[in-house]
């Protein structure tokens, strides 16, 4: 195992990048927004998390794949700690997050509570199908122009 005093609080932040979230595996928990505070001691790190909503049910896995992460790295001695309030919020999403969101075909969210453009041909011509996509976080829209469904990031 390592010893945690050669660990920097920067190194666990670079380790956790690696970490994807579960339901949208192009965007790391750190671009997402839910890791909200990282702190090492001299003989543990400590971990904070918050949920992108109130009962997400891929907390259990993202707490789960943290430990793996910071396991596999040497960590012997972590607390991971979950607050939810302030509540989780999209303007936590990096801008780095928000183009891996595009880039994988879902529309980051927006201020106005509506994809600005379709992920998939950049057309502005956008229709809600349903408030309710494939996760209670993402919404169902479709591209008037090419055609294709696509799921947008509801703006919280």
């Amino acid at each position: 195992m390592v010893s945690i005093q050669s660990i920097t609080t920067e190194q666990v932040w670079n380790w956790l990048e690696a970490v994807p979230d579960p339901e949208i595996p192009v965007i790391s928990i750190v671009d997402l927004g839910i890791i909200r505070a990282v702190d090492v001691d001299k003989d543990l790190i400590k971990v904070t998390i918050t949920p992108t909503y109130s009962g997400c049910p891929a907390m259990s896995v993202i707490a789960m794949d943290i430990e793996t992460e910071l396991f596999k790295q040497g960590v012997s001695n972590l607390e991971l700690e979950t607050k939810i309030a302030p509540a989780w919020t999209t303007d936590w999403l990096s801008e780095k997050g928000k183009d891996r969101l595009e880039e994988y075909g879902i529309a980051p969210p927006q201020k106005a509570g509506e994809p600005q453009r379709c992920p998939n041909c950049k057309s502005v011509k956008v229709e809600k199908v349903s408030q309710f996509g494939s996760t209670p976080c993402k919404a169902q829209w479709r591209c008037q122009d090419c055609l294709e469904p696509f799921d947008y990031f509801k703006c919280i």
